[in-house]
């Protein structure tokens, strides 16, 4: 593979993920430290509250900072959570969004923040989580 083309099978890698796809998580943008995504609510979704499970809303916040973590690097690098701090504000209902943003890098740990909203912009949940970057493996 070419350097070129491995580029564009880095910036593209997130659309392969089972789990992602799995999930029905799509990514709006990520690019220059930011990265937003969204996923639908859907019936298996929910808790016993009829809101989206919370391991839905974490997965969301933990996949937009490392998102914004790899596109600060412009994708040459993938980025593995080391740690997440995760705040639950309210219930989400309906189609969640998630932005997240680098804050910082040092020495190959990047520190990211994401915020969950639902349709209305209400914040569902918020994050900080600290990300690894490793090369990609060998393909």
């Amino acid at each position: 593979m070419t350097s070129v083309a491995a580029a564009v099978s880095h910036r593209h890698a997130f659309a392969g993920v089972p789990f992602t796809r799995l999930l029905g998580m799509r990514r709006n943008f990520s690019e220059g430290g930011r990265a937003q995504l969204v996923i639908d609510a859907r019936p298996d979704f929910e808790n016993v509250i009829g809101a989206m499970h919370g391991g839905i809303v974490a997965t969301l916040l933990d996949v937009a900072m490392a998102s914004a973590a790899v596109s600060k690097v412009d994708f040459s690098m993938t980025a593995v959570t080391l740690s997440m701090n995760s705040t639950f504000v309210r219930p989400g209902h309906g189609r969640l969004t998630a932005d997240g943003d680098v804050l910082g890098v040092d020495d190959g740990v990047v520190l990211c923040q994401a915020v969950v909203r639902d349709e209305g912009g209400h914040v569902i949940a918020r994050a900080i989580g600290s990300f690894r970057y490793l090369p990609h493996r060998s393909t």
